[in-house]
């Protein structure tokens, strides 16, 4: 069962957002928070969600920071961006701060539901519109090829993140202790220099690290 919460400042669409995931029989609980500062709080009391939606645009610490200080005290929070911004550097700036994946509000409540799911088996979903302008922007930072010192094992493992296999589902492929593709994947990470799964198929795109092209669902 999966732990939600909304951290939404408009009433309307934060009321709406809970009563359709309240009715998904795998959600336990879903909490509605208006503010960054209010999660922050109920993290420093000692409750931790399994997945957060999250907007940008809120007053007071706006969801870009927002990432960076859930991340800080629950690094390995999946935290998905919940928006009506498309712009490039948002989106940028998001997935760079360690988002697990990008969505905006015009998604069906369907794509959502689907996006919390895979969020909470460790997989990361993307608005498509957004995935090709994600490529776009890590290709044009650095064109040449680099060494991360990746193993062939950490390689086939990025080669299942990018086509959007989950944990579980990278495990059952490779044949893997479902601890040890967790292990592998904080290694990657961690040569990477990333914090989340889509930051890292971005960058292993970018970089011709794999030659798979990522899932843009």
């Amino acid at each position: 069962m999966t732990t939600v919460w909304i951290i939404e400042d408009n009433a309307i669409y934060r009321t709406a957002t809970l009563r359709a995931l309240q009715r998904v029989p795998d959600i336990k609980t879903v909490l509605g928070m208006q503010s960054c500062e209010e999660a922050l709080e109920s993290l420093d009391a000692g409750n931790v969600p399994d997945v957060v939606l999250l907007d940008i645009g809120l007053p007071g610490i706006d969801g870009i920071e927002g990432i960076g200080r859930i991340k800080s005290r629950v690094p390995t929070l999946s935290i998905l961006i919940l928006t009506v911004f498309e712009d490039d550097d948002k989106i940028f700036r998001a997935i760079c701060a360690g988002a697990s994946g990008y969505l905006l509000k015009s998604e069906p409540i369907e794509k959502v539901i689907e996006a919390i799911a895979q969020a909470r088996n460790g997989g990361a979903t993307i608005n498509s519109r957004v995935a090709s302008r994600v490529l776009a922007m890590f290709a044009n930072l650095a064109p040449d090829r680099k060494d991360y010192g990746l193993s062939d094992r950490e390689r086939s493992v990025l080669e299942c993140m990018a086509k959007g296999l989950v944990r579980k589902q990278i495990a059952k492929e490779l044949a893997l202790n479902p601890h040890t593709t967790d292990y592998i994947m904080r290694c990657i990470y961690r040569k990477l220099h990333v914090h989340g799964a889509t930051a890292a198929v971005a960058l292993a795109v970018r970089e011709r690290l794999i030659e798979r092209e990522p899932n843009e669902g």
